[in-house]
Parts: C-alpha cells; sequence; structure tokens
C-alpha cells in the first residue's frame, strides 16, 4: 500500500514524483529491512521501548523513511487503540500529519544546515516541554554526522537522561563520523542496500499501479543502476517513463544511462577470451557508436567477469533476478570453461585499466589499450601452466657446454645453483618476474692468486678482498667502495702494498690506506703507487663474473624456453644463492650493460 492510498492524494493537477507518492507509510511497505522490522516489532510488542535510535545505511534505503514510521508508530492512536504499535494498517489521529512532515510534535532538523551548538541549545530548552497533542515529542535529525563536536557534547546529557516524553531518531550516511559517546547512548539500526531482486518487483509493481508497461531488462538495468537505493530507483524509472513517453524498454533505458547491451558485453568478453583483438575491438566500436561510455563498458566487462567467477564456487548466484536469460546461460558456460587463473588475471587487469579509461582525455583509446591487453594475455598461460609444461618440454641438460666454452660443470664439486631470473611483460602495466634455479654449480669467482709471505701479520692481508673485509668489519663502507672500484693490485706483501690506481681515484686515498691498515692490523705499511699497469679492480672482477653468469643463463635450455615462451621478456638478473649478499651501500657500484640490453 502506497502513501497515496494511506494518506490521501495531492491536489488536482499537482504531480508527484514516483519516489514521493510511493514512499512507504508503515513498516510492511519497507522493502529489504526485514531484521530492522522485525526488532522492532518485538520491541513494541514486549514494551521496551528505546529513547534513541541511529538509522544508518547509504543513501535512498529509506532511513528518513523509517524516522517518520517511527514517529507514527510511537504516536499511534485510533479510536480503539491508544498506545505505541507497530501495527500501522488503519489510518491513526496523527499519522497524516507526521507522514506529511507538518506535525508539532514532530520536529524534523537537518543538521547540515543547523551544526552549531545553538541549534542544540534551543532542542535542549523545548525538551522541557510537554508534547501538545501527541504522546511523544520526537526530533529527527537527518545528517546528524553534520554536528559539530560542541554541538555533539552538548547533546549528550540530554540523550542519556531525556524526559519521558521525549524521544530521538537520528539518521546518517557517515557513521563513523558519530561520536561513539553518541553512539553508546542510541539503539543502532544499519539499514542494508535493497536486493536487486527485491527492487526488481518493487519496480514492477509501482509499473503495474502506473499502467506503464516495462520490459523485464529495462527494470533489471535499473535495479543493478540503482546499487540497492529505492529511491534512487524509482527516479532513474520516473526518468524513463519520461524518455520512453509513457512505455519502458530496456533499449531506451540503455541509452537514457549509456550502458552497454549485457548481451553484448557477453559477446566483447567473448572475443576478449579468445584472443580475437580484432573482432573485439570492433565490436567496443560498435557499441561506443550506439552510445556506450568506454568506462561504463568495461565496468560491466569487470561483473560479467565477477559473475563468471562467482559461479565456479556459488552456482545459486544464478537465481539473481538482475540477471538476463543469456546472462545465466553463457555464464554458467564460461564458469565452466575458464580457469581461476585467467579470470583473476582479468579482474586485476580490469581494475587497473577503468581508472586509466575515467582519467584519460582520450577515453576511447584508452578503453581500447586495455581490451588489446586482455586479448594478448589470453593467449599466454599462467606461470603455473608454463613451468608445467617446461618440465616435459625442456629438461635441464647438466653436460650442455656454455657458450664461453666452459663445460656445464666445472668441477669445482660445489653445491651452489645459479637463479636465472626472467621478466615476463604482463597487460596489467608492469612486469611478472620468474625465477627458474639451474642445477648447476656457477664458476668460482676470480681473485688475483696472493704471492708467497714470509710472515703472517697480526692480522692477515694478502689480497685486496682481505683489505674490504677490513673495512667492512670497521665498518668504513665507503672506503670499502673506493678500494673495490679505484685500486688496481701490483704486489701485496706483508707490511708492502703496490697499487696503480684509476683515474678517478680520489688523490688522498693511499694515504688514507696506509693509516687506515696501520690503525686495523696493528702494523706499519708501505703502500706505494707503482707505475705498472696492475690487475683487475674487484669491481671490474665482480661485472666479468656477472656477465659469464648472464651468458650462462642464457644459453641454459630452460630459460631459452621460457624466453622464446613468452615475447618480449628479457633475463634481468643470475644470482647466486650461497654468494654473500652485496652491501647497500654498494648499489652505486657499475653494473654490466648488457643486463639491460640482454632481449630474448
Amino acid at each position: 500500500m502506497s502513501e497515496a492510498g494511506n494518506l490521501g492524494t495531492d491536489k488536482a493537477g499537482a504531480y508527484r514524483v514516483l519516489a514521493r507518492k510511493y514512499r512507504p507509510s508503515n513498516f510492511s511497505e519497507l522493502i529489504g529491512q526485514e531484521p530492522m522490522v522485525r526488532t522492532l516489532t518485538n520491541a513494541f510488542a514486549c514494551g521496551r521501548i528505546a529513547q534513541a535510535w541511529m538509522l544508518t545505511g547509504v543513501r535512498g534505503v529509506g532511513k528518513t523513511t523509517t524516522a517518520r514510521i517511527l514517529a507514527r508508530a510511537l504516536n499511534y492512536k485510533t479510536a480503539t487503540i491508544d498506545q505505541p504499535s507497530v501495527d500501522l494498517a488503519v489510518l491513526g489521529e496523527h499519522c497524516q500529519a507526521i507522514m506529511e512532515g507538518r506535525h508539532v510534535d514532530v520536529i524534523e532538523m537537518d543538521a547540515a544546515s543547523h551544526t552549531g551548538i545553538d541549534d542544540i541549545r534551543d532542542i535542549i530548552e523545548r525538551v522541557r516541554y510537554a508534547p501538545v497533542s501527541a504522546r511523544y515529542k520526537v526530533y529527527i535529525i537527518d545528517e546528524v554526522h553534520m554536528l559539530s563536536t560542541q554541538a555533539f557534547n552538548g547533546l549528550l546529557k540530554t540523550l542519556e537522561e531525556p524526559p519521558p516524553h521525549v524521544k530521538f531518531i537520528f539518521a546518517t550516511t557517515e557513521i563513523r563520523k558519530v561520536p561513539i559517546t553518541v553512539l553508546s547512548r542510541c539503539q543502532r539500526f544499519d539499514l542494508r542496500r535493497i536486493d536487486a531482486g527485491a527492487l526488481v518487483a518493487h519496480l514492477s509493481s509501482i509499473a503495474g499501479k502506473e499502467g506503464i508497461a516495462v520490459d523485464d531488462d529495462a527494470l533489471a538495468m535499473i535495479a543493478r543502476a540503482a546499487e540497492g537505493s529505492a529511491r534512487d530507483s524509482l527516479s532513474i524509472l520516473d526518468q524513463a517513463i519520461a524518455h520512453g513517453s509513457g512505455a519502458v524498454s530496456a533499449e531506451a533505458v540503455r541509452a537514457m544511462l549509456g550502458l552497454a547491451d549485457r548481451a553484448r558485453i557477453v559477446d566483447l568478453f567473448e572475443l576478449v577470451m579468445k584472443g580475437d583483438v580484432a573482432a573485439a575491438l570492433a565490436e567496443f566500436r560498435n557499441q561506443y557508436d550506439t552510445g556506450a561510455d568506454p568506462a561504463a563498458v568495461l565496468t560491466d566487462l569487470a561483473e560479467f567477469n565477477h559473475l563468471v567467477t562467482r559461479l565456479r564456487f556459488v552456482p545459486t548466484a544464478l537465481d539473481d533476478a538482475s540477471l538476463s536469460e543469456d546472462e545465466r546461460r553463457r555464464g554458467a558456460d564460461f564458469a565452466g570453461t575458464l580457469s581461476v587463473r585467467v579470470l583473476s588475471r582479468t579482474w586485476q587487469m580490469l581494475l587497473k585499466g577503468i581508472p586509466e579509461v575515467q582519467s584519460s582525455n582520450r577515453p576511447v583509446s584508452a578503453a581500447e589499450m586495455v581490451l588489446i591487453r586482455l586479448a594478448h594475455a589470453a593467449d599466454l598461460p599462467t606461470l603455473d601452466e608454463a613451468l608445467k609444461s617446461l618440465e616435459g618440454a625442456a629438461p635441464i641438460a647438466n653436460g650442455a657446454p656454455r657458450s664461453n666454452g666452459a663445460p656445464a660443470n666445472p668441477g669445482s664439486g660445489g653445491g651452489a645453483s645459479a637463479v636465472a631470473q626472467t621478466r615476463m611483460p604482463t597487460t596489467g602495466g608492469g612486469a611478472q618476474t620468474m625465477r627458474l634455479v639451474e642445477a648447476e654449480p656457477m664458476p668460482a669467482a676470480f681473485v688475483p692468486a696472493p704471492e708467497p709471505v714470509a710472515e703472517v701479520p697480526v692480522v692477515p692481508v694478502k689480497s685486496l678482498a682481505d683489505i674490504a673485509g677490513l673495512a667492512d668489519t670497521h665498518r668504513d663502507i665507503a672506503f670499502k667502495v673506493l678500494i673495490k672500484r679505484c685500486v688496481r693490485p701490483v704486489r701485496i706483501e706483508p707490511g708492502r702494498i703496490d697499487v696503480s690506481l684509476t683515474d678517478d681515484a680520489p688523490k688522498m686515498l693511499l694515504n688514507d690506506l696506509t693509516t687506515k691498515l696501520r690503525a686495523w692490523t696493528g702494523r706499519n705499511w708501505l703502500v706505494s703507487l707503482s707505475k705498472e699497469a696492475g690487475g683487475q679492480t674487484m669491481a671490474e672482477m665482480e661485472s666479468t663474473k656477472r656477465e659469464n653468469a648472464f651468458l650462462d643463463a642464457k644459453s641454459d635450455p630452460s630459460v631459452a624456453a621460457i624466453l622464446a615462451r613468452f615475447p618480449g621478456a628479457k633475463i634481468i638478473d643470475v644470482r647466486i644463492p650461497d654468494a654473500p649478499e652485496a652491501d647497500d651501500a654498494e648499489a652505486d657500484l657499475p653494473v654490466d650493460p648488457a643486463a639491460d640490453d640482454e632481449e630474448n
């Protein structure tokens, strides 16, 4: 029963929008809020009526309407009933004035325009006086979260111990902004979003009362667009009736809201999953030419992808009244053929692509690029599938020679295995990293063999690596970096070091080396600059080792198979698990430029 049926009609010729005309006037007409209605019904039946209520929920679910119905129930009075009641089938003495918002004892206040302490003081002053004609004086404060901190504090005492003839009903869409001290003094009801099936039934009933012919698909579109809001759904229906000159068709609603045809969305999804880029782009262009918004197309695509994923685990999701017959049938087919990994990958890519389209000044081009990435990814196997196929198709050959002529197993006897790391491009905008453990030991790092020494110092120094180790032990990382970058060994003996320096070496490096060695080893050292070229610096040796590792990784049959399987993939790093990790401060060491040029 509508408000129009219960509470009379407007003057002749005055049109009321559907959201007002069919506003519920009693608890039986509220849709989707059964838990709250049941609680209030039991509370009224046993006389446990609270002094204040807090109603929260998204816009359009019925917070203000519920507040008015609750005020009507508190002040319900007929010729035979004179007590609070939730059975409001018969129009009471105060009912019509309360539902129309003009009863003197039911005060409605919008907190958005009355936020200060002065407005609350006015309420506090007036609560002392008894109601004029009704049983209770009821204060309905909408958007209560907009009150200032002072206003909330001023209301606390009255809210905790109100006079027996006063009731408070608060409504808000931002429950987190309401102080906990206020919430603790109220009974809280969370009004839920209205189920799409319930909205479809509600809209169909109203269309019948209005004598409007409405397609079922159009009702489903309106229910989806309303996102659980009864007021939004009625506003959209009102607009659709005007748009269609009294008749509501699916095509008219689709054009009005800029939506894509749901059947064509399923077609587009199928083309993308097949990897047919040309057909997918053609279908998207056709939808765009008929008025579909690019972001809306991708959003609908994401919703259908979610539906297919959900159907794999919740088959009863097909009972949703907002789904078309095409979505039910083809969605179930996709759920039986597409893997969760593929559906999850598509979902992630769409989640990233939709904001790109919304923020782009060329949304059509941005949407097409998202579809291209989706279709391209559809041809790629998942990481697990690639590894499983490589296990059988490309076994690791331990005896294969390396590209630099060295044997695959150099006989070092070590158990260290190289980790070849490949970067595979993904369509989500980043790169997917895959590590493959090679069952071959890497050659040991080259370290210059020291000359035989006649005596052993207190702290032995036989190579540049020992000097770098001393710097590391004494936490002089900057000096360690200079040693590795700038010093070329010529001769190292106990108490004497002959070196040559690189062109970028600091002028005081040899003096600093003499001073630090004396402090670190407990003996005097003669450090001299030699005219000989000297050997490689430690940084150069590490670079050579890194280059060899890249060559070894590239020649490995398993890594080569991965590079061939994923177009655009390249090797970005090779690590030796048993090797000591590099210090963070050494991140500035020169890296091999071949690392970035190592394409598939």
